[in-house]
């Protein structure tokens, strides 16, 4: 199977007045902080919060009135299945998605509200995918692929159209990869207007499938990673074949990075990431020598995070920036010696979130104590001058 610069060109017309054509804005922040000069494409401001509404819905256009009538089915735990259900209801096309029994509570719900019939099986997406394809023989349905599937490969293409009518002199695109389709459809867009762009495919480190598949080895992926939008054991066959020859490169992203990047998104842009749509910023913050100075397209390709998670990588990126540390004190444990300690951290002008005392540590005196002490600070520096100020007061601390 192939895809055609035409299909992509096709898809956009189809798409017209159906989808978001989403803004891409250059990030002034963003810049100083990479090196690079940023433009983000944010697709997290589609109506599921995703780009896979371009390729789903692309795909539920090009069906004959006889499918239409028969139905759609796809196996998803994320975007996909959000797109699929709301644009096939849109259209009067019934949905079913399969999606895995360890889906969240709230991706299950949203996508059942978006009028699908959701069916709940196995323990990953692999099982899923094997019963979608029961039910789909069973039923005589239409088997939307999330991504092995050059329909929807066009759809995801028009990503890349619509960042080059707005930024036509970008000079390089790292774009996220899963099981391929948004890399494939980007590049083959990207590479037609402009052949010498750069094209280049970001991992998570703990599924880099695609790039075992150049390597020729066995992807041995696995783990919990916060990206598990493009955490997928295998590469499509089609995707990649299609996506291949337009790859200058693949890098590579370790968990720290897409943290990093879903709390700048938040913190800079004020808008919101999941892990796997932060991948392309990632790639700027662990690699900052291959974009610097260049015109760099970033697609926040999706917001869809649960908020628990997102509240955690939040603080874990106060802890990072030295903005929320533990400080471990020992003294008396007697009446005033936190009163003391935490007027000083008080005149320094920091914020005390929590407090701990432990009397039982075996390496503190009898009559003494230990003190963990949480402060907030505004940045490490601050954080270094408090610890300066308690040592002086007679009350050294050490961060825990």
């Amino acid at each position: 199977m192939t895809l055609a610069f035409t299909d992509i060109l096709a898809a956009a017309d189809r798409l017209k007045g159906h989808i978001e054509r989403t803004p891409c804005r250059h990030s002034r922040t963003l810049s100083e902080i990479t090196g690079a000069e940023v433009w983000v494409k944010f697709e997290n401001l589609q109506f599921t919060a995703a780009y896979k509404e371009r390729g789903a819905l692309n795909k539920l256009l090009l069906l004959g009135d006889n499918a239409k009538k028969r139905g759609v089915i796809a196996a998803s735990a994320g975007n996909h299945s959000q797109g699929l259900a709301y644009h096939a209801a849109r259209l009067g096309i019934p949905v079913t998605i399969v999606m895995p029994r360890s889906t969240p509570f709230m991706k299950v719900q949203q996508t059942r509200a978006f009028g699908a019939d959701v069916v709940l099986e196995g323990e990953g997406y692999d099982d899923a995918s094997a019963r979608a394809q029961d039910l789909c023989t069973e039923r005589d349905l239409i088997f939307v692929h999330p991504f092995n599937d050059p329909d929807v490969m066009a759809g995801q293409g028009t990503v890349a159209l619509e960042m080059l009518e707005d930024v036509p002199d970008l000079e390089v695109l790292p774009v996220p990869i899963g099981g391929g389709g948004l890399i494939a459809g980007v590049a083959t867009a990207a590479k037609h207007v402009n052949p010498k762009i750069s094209i280049i495919g970001l991992e998570p480190a703990m599924y880099p499938s695609f790039t075992a598949k150049m390597r020729g080895v066995a992807p041995g992926a696995g783990g919990s990673t916060i990206a598990e939008g493009i955490a997928v054991k295998q590469v499509g066959e089609v995707s990649y074949g299609i996506a291949r020859p337009l790859i200058d490169e693949v890098l590579l992203i370790e968990e720290p990075y897409f943290e990093r990047a879903v709390a700048l998104y938040c913190n800079v842009e004020k808008t919101v990431a999941e892990g796997a749509g932060a991948a392309s910023l990632a790639s700027l913050l662990a690699y900052p020598e291959r974009f610097k100075g260049k015109k760099t397209g970033v697609i926040l390709t999706g917001g869809n995070i649960d908020t628990r998670l997102l509240a955690s990588v939040l603080t874990r990126e106060l802890v990072r920036d030295q903005r929320l540390v533990s400080l471990r004190i020992i003294g008396d444990d007697r009446p005033g010696f936190l009163a003391t300690v935490s007027r000083v951290i008080g005149d320094m002008g920091a914020n005390i979130v929590e407090v701990a005392h432990n009397r039982l540590a075996l390496d503190v005196p009898a009559k003494g104590a230990e003190f963990d002490i949480m402060i907030e600070t505004r940045d490490a520096q601050h954080t270094q001058d408090i610890m300066s100020a308690l040592r002086d007061a007679g009350y050294p601390p050490r961060a825990v």
